[in-house]
């Protein structure tokens, strides 16, 4: 192949493991990839991952419940990211133990395993590097309750999942610190259920015992709809009695009765933030867009 294009064997490989760290110009990595073209040149896998120590994969672990508009657009971003630079993705669903994972570096030896989310966490830990109170979940969380704010509510309830998931305590956390910038009280929390019964029996309690509550700040659209519902079917009036706000805009919530306003979050410039991040070539010029309330009929 360097006979063919006519340079040095480095700069094949260079060209064709599109090394971040050499400048080869646009004509002379043209030339050599015609040449790999017209020479039926396939990369080997294994023998890469012997080379360089680890395979051409990167790792994504997502928990379960995660799934939605910010999870779908953040893994469109960071699949292209990666394949841009010759990686591949993949994505590993689920609970995730530590024998788990160990057994992928093991088997596999990918160049990184990116927890989900990592990149979209940080509020002032790490300097907003990951976006926090700029960009990232912090920002969101606190437009999310400034939006039921400037609609004239200041006794806000937090609805969380009943499943599990690693995102609560931060949803938590960041609902009470936007509502003390705000200078309002603090959001507690209720646990809304996945059976319709159960739900509508825990808002109802919940109203019950915190009846100053005027608005619903739903952890995601899904717990978001169930609150509609439950709000149904205690014959109480959206948004006249209780106002409900959603996050994570999963597309159902304008179909729902009445529809649901939510906060809406492109995630593709965070996935390839973590794409790069993995493989250390810095964050360059990224800058995710700004995220959005989108207004309906429910708040």
């Amino acid at each position: 192949m360097a006979a063919a294009s006519g340079v040095s064997r480095a700069t094949v490989s260079f060209v064709l493991n599109d090394d971040p760290h050499q400048t080869i110009s646009a004509a002379t990595r043209d030339r050599v990839k015609e040449a790999a073209r017209s020479l039926g040149y396939v990369p080997h896998g294994v023998a890469r991952a012997l080379r360089e120590g680890t395979s051409r994969v990167v790792v994504l672990n997502i928990e379960a419940g995660l799934e939605g508009h910010y999870s779908r657009t953040y893994i469109d971003g960071l699949d292209a990211e990666l394949a841009a630079h010759g990686y591949v993705l993949l994505v590993r669903h689920g609970h995730h133990t530590a024998e788990g994972t160990q057994q992928v570096l093991d088997t596999i030896a990918p160049r990184a395993v990116i927890r989900f989310g990592d990149t979209y966490l940080t509020g002032q830990e790490l300097n907003d590097s990951g976006g926090g109170w700029r960009d990232g979940l912090a920002a969101h969380t606190a437009l999310q309750i400034r939006h039921l704010v400037h609609s004239g509510h200041t006794r806000i309830a937090l609805a969380l999942s009943d499943r599990d998931s690693p995102l609560v305590a931060t949803r938590i956390r960041f609902s009470g610190l936007a509502a003390d910038n705000l200078r309002i009280p603090r959001p507690e929390s209720v646990v809304i259920p996945t059976d319709r019964t159960a739900c509508a029996d825990a808002v109802a309690e919940y109203l019950t015992r915190q009846p100053e509550v005027t608005a619903i700040a739903g952890f995601n659209d899904d717990v978001a709809l169930r609150v509609l519902l439950a709000l149904h079917d205690l014959g109480r009036r959206v948004p006249d009695d209780v106002a409900v706000i959603g996050f994570d805009d999963n597309g159902y919530g304008a179909f729902s009765n009445p529809a649901l306003t939510t906060i809406y979050v492109d995630a593709e410039s965070h996935g390839r933030l973590s794409a790069r991040l993995s493989l250390d070539l810095g964050a360059g010029n990224l800058r995710p867009p700004p995220a959005r309330v989108v207004v309906r009929q429910s708040a």
